[in-house]
């Protein structure tokens, strides 16, 4: 019997015809939704910096927010980056571990009874929700008994995060190997130690990263934060007192008719762009890392 070489070995992967011709086609297409994504994308991060990078200096990111009638290059938005970073960290404390916490049962406890099936529905309906509702509710149950404060904002910020968190880490923890769960209750461990002990170690890479995601998203929000923290008002405490946000102060200073203000918000909205891109760098970091350690 002659031998096959491997040059005369059929590749068994590689489509034949009409498969080859689908294959083909389909790849065109998605190359081509995602320059088409791409391009709006790209024109405004070319605007943004074009327009925000004159204004970029560690004077423009430390100083006090000057008045709208001010020339250009006069104050920055020091206490907006302070606020935008305060009233994020207060949302993330209350979003993420509920977040988690609501995964976890969703995937490990739950099962089919009604709590986890009104839980997973309400994430959903939560996912779609715009965030000026969001607004408005927080206004109405908190701002309007207690005042406009960074807290509120926080709390506006925790509801648009929790039903991405739950989302996100839910999916993740149902990729974990069942395996892993039958091989630790073999050896006797209970549930509880199971999920904190296996199940969550193998999945925290993407619940990091599906939490930073959802953080990168709350600190771009403005319209929740209009109804709830006030504006151009520098203060240290999230917990009393108007405060001010990057997005906020960008929406005031967007639609002023003088050019030291309009400069203000260019440089504030690359300076958001900034903490965004940074954020989901670190996103991606730390799925690599994680996934490098778990392989």
């Amino acid at each position: 019997m002659t031998a096959i070489t491997a040059e005369q070995k059929p590749d068994l992967r590689e489509p034949k015809g009409w498969r080859r011709t689908k294959n083909r086609t389909m790849t065109a297409l998605m190359v081509i939704s995602f320059v088409v994504v791409l391009i709006p994308l790209a024109f405004v991060l070319i605007t943004v910096i074009g327009k925000g990078a004159s204004a970029i200096s560690w004077s423009f990111l430390t100083s006090d927010i000057p008045p709208q009638t001010s020339p250009v290059g006069v104050g920055g938005i020091g206490p907006a980056i302070v606020g935008t970073l305060e009233i994020t960290a207060v949302a993330t404390v209350m979003a993420v571990p509920l977040g988690i916490l609501g995964a976890v049962y969703l995937n490990e406890y739950g099962g089919r009874n009604p709590l986890s099936a009104f839980i997973g529905f309400m994430a959903d309906v939560m996912t779609g929700v715009p965030s000026i509702i969001m607004g408005l509710f927080i206004f109405t149950v908190w701002t309007l008994h207690f005042g406009l404060s960074g807290f509120g904002g926080a709390l506006a910020l925790a509801c648009l995060m929790l039903p991405i968190v739950i989302r996100s880490s839910y999916e993740i923890l149902r990729l974990v190997p069942n395996s892993l769960r039958e091989g630790s209750y073999a050896l006797g461990a209970s549930k509880a130690r199971v999920t904190v002990t296996v199940v969550l170690p193998a999945a925290i890479g993407g619940i990091v990263s599906g939490s930073l995601l959802a953080i990168a998203r709350a600190a771009g929000e403005t319209a929740p934060l209009l109804f709830t923290i006030g504006a151009h008002t520098t203060n240290t405490n999230v917990f009393s007192g108007a405060n001010t946000s990057l997005p906020s102060l960008i929406f005031v200073n967007a639609s002023s008719p003088y050019a030291g203000a309009e400069a203000l918000g260019w440089g504030a909205a690359l300076t958001l762009v900034a903490i965004a891109f940074i954020l989901m760098i670190a996103a991606r970091l730390v799925t690599a890392r994680f996934a490098r350690y778990t392989h």
